[in-house]
């Protein structure tokens, strides 16, 4: 069993942009397991946008990260060490527990996942939040009927990858997605299954959404928030609807940041905007996850990630993300296999 780990320690809390000052890594014991518990290697961990909003001192649906202590990400491990009669030594789990080398966890903290069925990258993606996220945006939040035009924002990024074939699955007669540079735009299209793509980083998102859906949208999924969702309720169409699933487009302003000024649009063509968290929707799991895996099977679903080597480069992983330089799942390869 390992005697030590190494963790990232939030240390500082930014205004604005973080920088590398706000991460340490730290090289701390690791215990004995206690009753019920376990002790995992984890050999890969999610790195994820919400992140952000967690090293901010404030109230929110999840308690912020504390100064000093250990971030946390979901992450797979295999179990070295266990004092649970429920979890053996040597299975894979899944858990909340990430940004370090070693966790101890409770047996309840721990989901046992089957390697053989799926990679971890998998798991952590297209099979984890990531998936479920989309999923349950597009199938019960906004849900898309046959015939639908879907908007996505921040398509090239872990959840819009598989917003884009999900909209396609249940029915959506054209997927406009939208990404920052040509390269990505460029991929949604050849790569992900969108008919059109909007570059955000190249002109106003209002015309060229009008350019991509000249009849309007009837669903819009939301990882952006700011322009990209003024444009998006000005196309949308009688009875449209949003799903609010992210706003990164303010995730390090230092001041409140202006709400679209077309609300107003809202009332006339009667939309719902509804907000939402994955976590809400844990009883989507089996279902989702049994269709995703015939549409990875069949190829409609592609698994696309980055992956950054190392622990100790987990946060230029993270800092990476919030400048866009993923395609698909921001992932961190810890066990260096």
């Amino acid at each position: 069993m390992p005697t030590t780990s190494r963790e990232i320690h939030l240390v500082d809390r930014p205004t604005g942009q973080p920088t590398l000052a706000a991460f340490a890594l730290r090289t701390v014991p690791v215990p004995d397991p206690g009753p019920g518990q376990v002790i995992v290697e984890n050999s890969w961990m999610s790195v994820d946008p919400a992140m952000r909003g967690r090293m901010r001192d404030v109230p929110s649906y999840v308690p912020p990260f504390q100064l000093d202590q250990p971030m946390e990400a979901m992450a797979v491990g295999r179990v070295v060490a266990s004092n649970s009669d429920a979890v053996p030594v040597g299975i894979s789990v899944v858990h909340r527990l990430g940004w370090r080398d070693v966790s101890v966890l409770d047996e309840t903290q721990v989901r046992p996942v089957d390697l053989d069925r799926a990679s971890p990258p998998d798991y952590l993606g297209v099979l984890g939040h990531t998936g479920l996220t989309a999923y349950a945006g597009l199938k019960r939040i906004a849900p898309v009927a046959p015939g639908d035009v879907v908007f996505v924002s921040g398509a090239a990024g872990g959840v819009g990858t598989v917003a884009g074939a999900v909209a396609r699955k249940l029915g959506a007669s054209r997927v406009v997605g939208s990404a920052g540079g040509p390269e990505k735009a460029r991929r949604l299209v050849e790569d992900f299954g969108y008919d059109a793509a909007i570059d955000h980083r190249a002109g106003e998102v209002r015309q060229q959404l009008a350019e991509a859906a000249p009849d309007g949208i009837d669903v819009y999924f939301d990882n952006v928030g700011g322009e990209q969702l003024q444009a998006a309720i000005g196309a949308l169409r009688l009875h449209g609807r949003v799903a609010l699933c992210g706003q990164i487009s303010s995730y390090n302003a230092t001041a409140p940041v202006p709400g679209p000024n077309n609300l107003g649009l809202a009332i006339g063509r009667r939309l719902s905007l509804r907000g939402f968290l994955v976590f809400d929707h844990q009883d989507l799991v089996d279902e989702y996850v049994e269709l995703a895996l015939a549409w990875i099977a069949d190829g409609s679903l592609r698994n696309e990630h980055t992956a950054v080597q190392g622990l100790e480069n987990a946060p230029q992983a993270f800092l990476g993300l919030l400048r866009g330089e993923n395609t698909g799942k921001m992932l961190v390869r810890i066990d260096g296999s």
